[in-house]
């Protein structure tokens, strides 16, 4: 398994703060886009006249986008912003973000947490190592997502398994705190954000790619 904290990294140049802000802002942007086009699109569909014999599909259409956006954008406020000034996370709360986003991709989510609550830094960290391990399997498969706290060290682990399981190049190079190269500015600036999440609480990020697997393991301060 590669450690995948500064002390590994090629290139450990940081983004200035406005930078940062900016790349998640359009990652953000790029994940909810769809489901709010999708609203539009059923929001025309209703008001064609020459579509009412759609109006059903329309407003499951409306129905499913809605909750997606919904769920995708309670997901975010914890996974990336500041969504409250709770020191504490419920672990339950957490599971509940996760499997609404799941619900939307090809992955299944298992969820195995042994501490009732996590801080800011472990509960971001396990949000985005869980995401990431649902788009580490394009093709569909389980990830597993294990936490427990060992003294005052929680411990993270993420195995997606599934046919096809990948992890990108860019992935790889934000989890190092590396700058942006080839690739998708999208799935790289999750995983570099990740990297600072973990280094600024004093955390670990390890990665390993096998065959149909791939894991994802971090260790911070309780």
């Amino acid at each position: 398994m590669t450690d995948l904290t500064p002390a590994a990294a090629l290139n450990d140049a940081a983004l200035r703060p406005a930078e940062l802000a900016a790349h998640l802002a359009a990652r953000l942007c790029h994940d909810l886009i769809s489901p709010a086009s999708a609203i539009v699109s059923g929001l025309d569909l209703l008001d064609d006249p020459s579509a009412q014999d759609m109006r059903q599909e329309a407003m499951e259409l409306i129905g499913s986008s809605a909750r997606k956006l919904s769920q995708l954008l309670a997901f975010c406020r914890v996974a990336f912003g500041a969504s409250s000034s709770a020191a504490v996370f419920d672990s339950r709360e957490l599971e509940t973000l996760a499997q609404g986003v799941f619900a939307h991709v090809r992955a299944d989510l298992q969820w195995k947490v042994e501490p009732a609550g996590l801080n800011k830094p472990a509960a971001r960290a396990v949000l985005n190592l869980a995401q990431l391990g649902g788009a580490a399997l394009p093709t569909g498969g389980t990830t597993l997502v294990r936490v427990a706290q060992e003294g005052e060290v929680v411990a993270i682990a993420v195995e997606a398994t599934g046919p096809r399981a990948r992890l990108r190049p860019e992935v790889l190079a934000g989890l190092r705190g590396e700058m942006m190269g080839e690739g998708l500015h999208g799935h790289w600036v999750q995983a570099y954000y990740l990297h600072q999440i973990l280094t600024d609480a004093g955390g670990r990020v390890f990665a390993d790619v096998g065959d149909d697997k791939v894991t994802f393991a971090a260790t911070l301060p309780a």
